[in-house]
């Protein structure tokens, strides 16, 4: 069930739902999803489902990693990424494989020491991981030409539109009980915005634990 034939599989449905930005899919097909899960879901690894990884937490079905990656990118190389919740790394591995460098954040410490420990392996000499509120950001590295967020907010805090350069774009769950997939384009006129799908993420937490 972690096999390359599965992961192929997982490919092809990706295909079929309407994902045909072929550095994405080939990103995916390299990253071992299996990898990021509990042993005792590995075989579920492949499934176009979220999955849960501990800490009240879940890995996003591949269809919505696929889908929020290929509209950050929207057919252009990624340069510098700032992602919002690390989990389990997966997502993180996926932007590695695709952008020039990649900023990820997680507020669980615990949580991102086991991102990091499923990351070694991989060695993405691109990626770097930071303990942090990302609500806030990751100033100290800013502007980013894109930002991910991997929990959803009722609107897209303001110190991440202040940390997207200009031309960036940003892709994030926006809602509580309904939630849309929104892209967000920093533009000569400002930010302009465009909802893409319904989608149902964890809520984005502030602080550090």
């Amino acid at each position: 069930m972690t096999s390359q034939r599965t992961r192929d599989r997982m490919i092809v449905r990706l295909r079929e739902k309407g994902i045909n930005d072929e550095a994405v899919l080939a990103a995916m097909r390299e990253v071992p999803r299996h990898l990021f899960v509990e042993e005792a879901i590995a075989s579920r690894a492949y499934e176009d489902t979220a999955l849960p990884i501990g800490f009240e937490q879940t890995i996003s079905q591949p269809y919505v990693v696929a889908r929020m990656i290929a509209a950050l990118r929207c057919g252009e190389p990624l340069g510098k990424v700032l992602e919002v919740g690390t989990g389990c790394g997966y997502q993180a591995a996926v932007l590695a494989v695709v952008a020039r460098e990649v900023f990820s954040m997680e507020r669980i410490a615990a949580l991102l020491e086991k991102a990091r420990a499923n990351l070694r392996p991989l060695r993405l000499a691109n990626l770097r991981l930071a303990h942090g509120d990302g609500a806030k950001g990751l100033p100290e590295a800013a502007p980013f030409d894109a930002i991910i967020l991997a929990a959803a907010a009722p609107r897209i805090p303001r110190a991440l539109l202040e940390q997207l350069a200009p031309g960036g774009r940003l892709v994030a769950p926006v809602g509580s009980d309904d939630q849309e997939l929104v892209l967000v384009e920093h533009k000569k006129e400002g930010f302009v915005e465009t909802r893409l799908d319904a989608v149902r993420f964890v809520p984005l937490r502030g602080g550090k634990q």
